[in-house]
């Protein structure tokens, strides 16, 4: 969450690049939205009727300047002030609010938050009330719902688990998670006394992004032959490649 004050001329422009933040953020998880302008409740309220017509102007012109989805929600603004209320889409068509964005004419009032204006004058701001997740809590037990927990390879905990085919591949398993770790990847090398078949049966359980099975042939060969959740078994490559590809698709947030 974050408190913005401006002036009443930026208010639109404000406004508009916290709906760009919120665009990407949302879009970064693979959301589709809604934007929903709610105005001024039918019941009580405070604030003048010029605060709250200037208020809802500036939430629609910024809305329509982004060619946002967008649907109207008469009377459903707080007591204190219009909002923008985006409700996000998962995977089984459910919606459900998260971000918000309210116009705040009525606390810089009460706390007496002014500015020195080019007229020489006394002004009081606007301030933007700007929740891009609404609460944490919440947003991440719906993207784990929304994902069924296979998180996409640049937030999953375990990026890459590493896992030796037999004794004989214990070193050069722990050397290629190391150096995976060194280059930035989040790695797990399992080195449990343990069943081949039962360490790539947990590590699909725990759905890792990626799986690396290595034995003496790719330690002779100094490769890896990585397997992808949901793509299958890779062409065998080196470690150094496996590492660029890795990054790459964390950087790139695919």
């Amino acid at each position: 969450d974050s408190h913005i004050f401006c002036t009443r001329d930026q208010l639109a422009d404000e406004v508009s690049g916290v709906l760009d933040l919120m665009d990407t953020l949302l879009h970064t998880f693979g959301y589709e939205y809604t934007c929903y302008l709610s105005t001024r409740p039918h019941g009580k309220s405070i604030g003048s009727d010029e605060e709250w017509t200037f208020a809802t102007a500036a939430l629609r012109q910024a809305l329509e300047r982004r060619s946002m989805p967008q649907e109207a929600d008469e009377g459903g603004g707080a007591f204190y002030a219009p909002k923008i209320d985006v409700k996000l889409e998962d995977a089984l068509g459910r919606r459900w609010q998260c971000p918000t964005i309210q116009v705040d004419l009525n606390l810089p009032k009460r706390f007496q938050v002014r500015y020195s204006g080019s007229d020489s004058k006394e002004h009081e701001v606007v301030m933007v009330h700007r929740a891009l997740l609404g609460s944490m809590e919440r947003f991440v037990g719906i993207y784990i719902e929304h994902t069924g927990g296979e998180f996409p390879v640049w937030l999953a905990p375990t990026q890459v688990a590493v896992i030796p085919a037999n004794p004989k591949a214990l070193d050069y398993a722990a050397d290629t998670g190391r150096m995976l770790k060194e280059g930035g990847v989040r790695a797990e090398v399992d080195l449990r006394d343990e069943k081949l078949a039962a360490k790539i049966r947990d590590a699909e359980l725990e759905k890792v992004p990626y799986m690396v099975v290595v034995g003496p042939r790719e330690a002779e060969a100094g490769t890896v032959a990585p397997r992808r959740k949901g793509q299958g078994q890779l062409e065998p490559m080196t470690r150094q490649a496996f590492l660029e590809r890795v990054r790459r698709e964390s950087a790139e947030r695919s």
